[in-house]
């Protein structure tokens, strides 16, 4: 459980760190003073002035300092964080079709609560492709997932999405 916990903890933290823009692109006075300007340290001091500050938040609440939040977020990284954490209990999962491991492999994959128990009912009928053997690394079962989803009618939506 605690390493559920953990490994969802991290995957949030990830999405956070990795979304593209949030409130806009020209969001906060972090991103007004190093306008122009780029590479690691311009974005993590515009990124910490955002944060210390509280101005971005304000901002998206508020409709002020350059932040719009009407565009949609987007994370490009893989969700391997989570799911390297989470291995021996989500395959346990898939395999009775239930459990916590699997619904937060859904929840970090998009799926949403409706769709939920079709993504279990739908990886549990093809546990063998997903895990196809005891060393399967967290990429595999990853791209395998995604193969299975893209199959159903119902959670391609979410495997384009991933």
């Amino acid at each position: 459980m605690k390493r559920i916990l953990i490994g969802t903890l991290f995957a949030a933290a990830s999405f956070n760190a990795f979304a593209v823009a949030p409130g806009g692109p020209g969001c906060g006075w972090g991103n007004m003073l190093f306008e122009g300007h780029s590479g690691l340290p311009s974005h993590l001091v515009a990124s910490i002035t955002n944060g210390t500050s509280g101005n971005a938040t304000f901002g998206m609440t508020s409709g002020t300092n350059g932040c719009d939040t009407s565009g949609r977020l987007a994370y490009n990284g893989k969700p391997m964080l989570v799911l390297g954490a989470i291995m021996n209990e989500l395959s346990e999962d898939v395999a009775r079709g239930e459990g916590e491991a699997l619904t937060t492999y859904a929840v970090v994959l998009g799926i949403q609560p409706e769709d939920r128990d079709h993504f279990a009912a739908v990886t549990h009928a093809h546990f063998s492709e997903i895990f196809p053997s005891a060393d399967v690394t967290a990429e595999q079962v990853h791209a395998a997932t995604l193969s299975v989803m893209r199959q159903d009618a119902v959670l391609a939506k979410y495997a384009e999405q991933a």
